[in-house]
């Protein structure tokens, strides 16, 4: 059996309001990255292919693993969620949410966007179309692939695979921990979900207050 191990960023910049000033590890979000890559080394076999996307994010959560010259592949980027919110907003008038109001907001973005009522730098067909390539390539009898990406990518593969329409896409999006585990189990009949979730380095009470989201 092969298998695909996902890992969302670490902790980024929270307080940015465009993609660019996000697009950093907070302190935090570097040491989430060293302890899962502590937890990795001391309990998984070594991997065939590390993967990363191209975001600064990405990369720095590889370095903080211990891979410092992963493979980039772009396909494993985040949705331009900044830009899907203020088209929202253009469109319908539903302001950028704070902190606490994710949970309206996420739904609302994946279903206007899916409609193509909005669009950021891609359409949500595009972002599918990359994503699902990406993990029809990686799935690969007996082959282990560590692939470093964001919470979006996650949650379009989990749609991919359990044929998830764009609201209950959103559900799965909103509580995906920053370095949190997700696995892809490839069976001879193809990829299956394995795992959604995991913060097993971060599970012990001198480390409760790293188990964030955003």
């Amino acid at each position: 059996m092969g298998e695909i191990v996902l890992i969302r960023h670490g902790q980024a910049n929270s307080a940015a309001n465009d993609e660019e000033s996000y697009d950093k590890l907070s302190d935090l979000g570097h040491q989430q990255a060293r302890w899962l890559g502590d937890y990795l080394r001391e309990r998984e076999k070594p991997f065939d292919k590390v993967i990363s996307g191209s975001l600064r994010r990405h990369r720095e959560t590889a370095a903080g693993l211990g891979h410092d010259a992963p493979l980039i592949d772009p396909r494993l980027n985040e949705m331009d969620y900044f830009n899907l919110g203020k088209a929202l907003q253009d469109v319908h008038g539903v302001p950028f949410p704070g902190p606490d109001e994710f949970a309206a907001h996420v739904p609302q973005v994946m279903q206007a966007w899916h409609k193509a009522e909005i669009k950021g730098n891609e359409t949500f067909a595009s972002f599918e179309d990359r994503v699902a390539s990406v993990l029809q390539e990686a799935a690969r009898p007996g082959v282990r692939i560590l692939c470093v990406t964001s919470g979006g990518v996650i949650g379009m593969i989990v749609r991919h695979l359990l044929g998830l329409d764009p609201t209950r896409m959103a559900h799965i999006l909103l509580p995906i921990m920053n370095t949190s585990i997700h696995r892809v189990h490839v069976i001879p009949q193809g990829p299956i979900l394995g795992g959604f979730n995991a913060i097993p380095h971060l599970d012990r009470t001198d480390r409760a207050h790293a188990v964030t989201h955003y």
